[in-house]
């Protein structure tokens, strides 16, 4: 099974998802899950996702985490994300 397919069902299954180690741009095709692009179609929560509606279930939720150090998403990124810069630095563990 493919990651996108994968991650279409858990946006029907309401489960999460974990992307581990993204880089500093994200696959256009995200771009609906980012901005919660999701409609009511005959009284069903529904999102474009890659080519075709799917059903949107709403415990659905998406978690990206990358290994860089200081990374510098484009504004058009910043705007879709809630961004946490978890770093554990010495200093800050001595406070």
């Amino acid at each position: 099974m493919t990651a996108t397919k994968k991650l279409e069902n858990a946006i029907i299954n309401g489960k999460t998802v974990l992307l581990e180690d993204v880089g500093q741009t994200l696959d256009p095709s995200l771009d609906n899950l980012l901005t919660k692009a999701i409609y009511t179609e005959d009284m069903q929560q529904k999102i474009n996702f890659g080519d075709r509606p799917i059903p949107y279930d709403s415990n659905f939720r998406l978690f990206i985490t990358t290994k860089l150090a200081n990374p510098h998403f484009d504004p058009e990124t910043c705007i879709k994300l809630a961004i946490v810069n978890s770093t554990v630095t010495p200093s800050g563990l001595e406070e």
